[in-house]
């Protein structure tokens, strides 16, 4: 399917709101708040409390206006992948004339106005995650190497380091494990999702790993990520943003992650037919809650250090 075809469908006469709203990718929004909203309270410097809202808001936009773009550009895959089927350009609610100047435009208005209220280290940050990912993820090598989701995964990263970055203006050492925090998450996260829905990047010819390199390969790399991803969570309590909250949070999700990925690691393809990847669906419920689980404990920590003198 062309992306011309699209241009046949019914215009955006009945578009609500909600249709515009979820351009933005608003589930993933969540994330880019939670964790930018976690570096800025992390970071060892005070923000007034109307500045930092500021920063979070901006930052949100321009994870937002990075949604809005991919959409437009993958609005192609996007109407033969039945996850994405539903998502307003395949659906014809909203156009990709419209997409691509909600994105453009929100991008814009996101990174001047962090600079303005923060600093232009932050606001520089955000520009060059939004470039990252619309242009060397979505454009360039989505559709070009099964290696996809871990470049897309570094756009997703930088939130917190942005955030950290807008209170101090600086990137630090804990600022750059946080950002691998969630890199090194994003593709054991995700390559357990396709390892159950590969029939969906088969069809939309997306090279996912599970595609090119088939399900034992996929899982081995899953097990190899979540190593590299235990022992950068666990380090990252030894820095300024850790304590012993956090350490016993990261040593047993961690624990659990692990022998999730291991489970699936030394299963072999009859085994997964067998009782549909239930192994892959619990490993990757127990992702959906690891990094909400490790940023919130960070964030405890941020709040026992300011507040109660620890």
């Amino acid at each position: 399917m062309t992306d011309a075809s699209f241009e046949t469908r019914p215009e955006t006469q009945d578009a609500q709101f909600g249709d515009y709203f979820a351009l933005l990718k608003p589930r993933v929004m969540t994330l880019v708040v939670f964790t930018a909203f976690v570096g800025l309270l992390a970071a060892p410097v005070g923000v007034h409390p109307f500045l930092g809202f500021c920063a979070v808001l901006f930052i949100a936009l321009g994870g937002g206006a990075s949604g809005a773009l991919n959409m437009w550009y993958d609005s192609d895959i996007d109407a033969v992948m039945k996850r994405t089927a539903k998502r307003p350009i395949p659906a014809g609610k909203v156009t990709r004339d419209e997409a691509l100047a909600l994105g453009l435009t929100l991008s814009a208005f996101a990174v001047v106005f962090l600079g303005l209220a923060t600093n232009w280290l932050a606001g520089g940050l955000l520009a060059f995650t939004i470039f990252f990912y619309v242009v060397i993820y979505t454009m360039w090598l989505k559709r070009l190497t099964p290696q996809n989701i871990v470049i897309g995964g570094a756009a997703g990263a930088f939130p917190p380091m942005i955030g950290w970055a807008a209170a101090t203006g600086e990137i630090s050492t804990a600022s750059v494990l946080m950002f691998c925090l969630t890199f090194l998450w994003t593709p054991p996260h995700f390559w357990a999702l396709a390892l159950f829905v590969r029939m969906d990047y088969d069809n939309a010819t997306v090279p996912m790993l599970t595609v090119t390199h088939g399900r034992r390969a996929t899982r081995t790399h899953i097990l190899v990520y979540t190593i590299l991803l235990a022992a950068f969570a666990i380090g990252l309590g030894f820095t300024q943003v850790g304590g012993p909250l956090y350490l016993a949070v990261a040593l047993l999700l961690n624990a659990l992650f692990l022998k999730g990925a291991f489970d699936i690691w030394r299963r072999d393809e009859a085994a997964s037919e067998a009782d549909n990847f239930r192994a892959e669906k619990k490993f990757f419920k127990l992702s959906l809650l690891y990094l909400f689980a490790h940023f919130g404990a960070i964030l405890v920590e941020a709040g026992l250090s300011r507040f109660g003198g620890l």
